[in-house]
């Protein structure tokens, strides 16, 4: 059932002409009681007649600026009307109001297991709006709560497909790679609310951590890697920097080295290069080959 329009017109007009009418006729009723020539005829006519002006006026609404009115004759889905301001239609519509605004709302943490079986709490905010009012009506129960539950059953799915830190740099994870993963976040939560008229703009994590329980472990874990890469891009340097020194003494003929003197200089040099604390230096008085 998709959304149609519905049949509508201004209802300033009509107000107008319902005042007029209720104006004749008040008059033409209080000019024949003036004369005495009111019969019991025409005081029927008029009773009528306001009965008649209090049914048609009960076709007078109001739409409000991104507002969807959803018309029912007798049951049967009659259309919506969406044109804002003051609008007449037939009285005997039943109406719904649904508002078409931008709205958003941020499901409760959910305490999920990634894809390396690592249990995560993980929320998200969704920005979403009705689209089609007809679907939204009469396709799901209470489609607020449908988003709701929806959202929060995709925001599952998704998190179960990414592991929360990937190791391989190639590999998404939920905490580098964001943007890749709100769009999958949107799309799954699209995916089930389609059916009933509404619109995902926007999907985006809020929260996002290990779970209490292993919280620690994982941070000890993310220390270790921490300092493995450090140590990894100290040790490529210092290796370089041995090698550039090496190279620059032997192209400048500063000293000649053998072997082993190269061996241990490399040594010392690694040591001072690498080095969680300052190394205190030792002043060799001899000569090259005596310590």
């Amino acid at each position: 059932m998709n959304e149609r329009k519905a049949f509508s017109v201004p209802g300033l007009p009509v107000v107008l002409g319902l005042i007029v009418i209720a104006i004749v006729a008040f008059v033409w009723l209080g000019d024949g009681l003036q004369r005495g020539a009111a019969r019991p005829q025409g005081m029927g006519i008029v009773v009528l007649l306001v009965g008649a002006l209090a049914f048609l006026a009960k076709g007078l609404f109001q739409v409000q600026p991104n507002q969807g009115q959803v018309m029912q004759l007798f049951g049967r889905y009659a259309g919506s009307v969406r044109d804002a301001g003051l609008r007449w239609t037939n009285p005997f519509y039943s109406r719904r109001a649904i508002s078409l605004r931008v709205r958003n709302f941020e499901s409760g943490k959910l305490k999920v297991n990634d894809n390396d079986g690592n249990p995560i709490e993980i929320a998200a905010v969704v920005v979403w709006q009705v689209i089609d009012t007809a679907e939204a009506v009469f396709q799901v129960d209470d489609y607020e709560n449908f988003v709701r539950i929806q959202s929060e059953s995709a925001l599952r799915q998704m998190a179960q497909s990414y592991p929360y830190d990937a190791h391989d740099a190639d590999k998404p994870s939920l905490r580098s790679h964001g943007d890749e993963v709100n769009a999958h976040l949107r799309d799954e939560i699209q995916t089930r609310l389609g059916k009933a008229g509404v619109e995902v703009i926007e999907a985006r994590i809020s929260h996002l951590a290990y779970a209490q329980e292993i919280a620690q472990a994982m941070l000890q874990r993310q220390q270790a890697g921490a300092i493995i890469a450090a140590r990894t891009r100290i040790v490529e340097g210092a290796v370089s920097m041995v090698e550039m020194a090496l190279a620059e003494l032997g192209k400048r003929g500063v000293v000649d080295l053998d072997n082993e003197r190269r061996a241990a200089m490399v040594s010392n040099l690694l040591v001072v290069l690498c080095g969680d604390r300052s190394t205190q230096p030792v002043v060799n008085t001899g000569s090259l080959y005596t310590g």
